[in-house]
């Protein structure tokens, strides 16, 4: 099984591949190929930094977007997208002016609003992963805890693309799930057993 993890310049792929390969991954292709996603029986896409440069980098490499959407829309592989790379999915970002996204998962993402005087932003560090009643993610998440660090969070159109949630001062987004379209925005490769365990149900995720 070849895994295509994403290389556009925005992630730590190299803490991210040493994360998939401790969670039982064999062949990870650390890539910037669209011929190489384009075979791939699993993508992910990592993501660290601000909204607008992981677009421009992304949408930078030519036919790569492209060959992501074949892969995942026509092909059916599994799609994981961690922390920047689970915001790329949705319609638009609006930090730093408005960028658009993948539009796989419709929403926006937005800056979190400090409701109390005493919540920091970014939200950084260990936080609670809570499940709702729907289940979009079919069992690949599952209740704990993890590691975050944003300031921007998802706003999904669709309520049942939700998948996870955690508090910081009020509700923010920890997953998003659509048919073989999963996203977390805290980072399984710090989240120690916890997210290995969560990258291990992905190497073995069927949607």
């Amino acid at each position: 099984m070849t895994l295509a993890l994403i290389d556009y310049g925005a992630g730590n792929l190299h803490s991210v591949a040493n994360a998939l390969r401790a969670a039982g991954a064999e062949d990870v292709a650390i890539t910037a190929n669209p011929d190489v996603v384009r075979a791939a029986d699993r993508i992910v896409l990592p993501g660290v930094g601000s909204f607008r440069a992981c677009a421009e980098g992304l949408w930078g490499i030519h036919g790569m977007v492209e060959a992501m959407t074949e892969r995942v829309h026509v092909g059916g592989a599994p799609f994981l997208g961690i922390c920047v790379g689970m915001q790329l999915l949705a319609t638009r970002g609006l930090e730093h002016g408005v960028t658009r996204g993948l539009d796989w998962i419709e929403g926006q993402v937005q800056r979190i609003e400090r409701t109390d005087p005493e919540i920091k932003i970014p939200h950084m560090g260990w936080n609670d992963v809570n499940l709702g009643r729907k289940d979009p993610a079919q069992g690949l998440i599952d209740p704990g805890e993890a590691y975050f660090l944003h300031s921007y969070h998802f706003q999904p159109d669709d309520g049942a693309t939700v998948a996870a949630m955690t508090d910081h001062g009020g509700g923010l987004v920890a997953a998003v799930a659509k048919d073989n379209v999963v996203g977390v925005q805290f980072h399984p490769e710090k989240s120690q057993g916890y997210g290995l365990s969560l990258l291990a149900r992905f190497l073995e995720w069927k949607p």
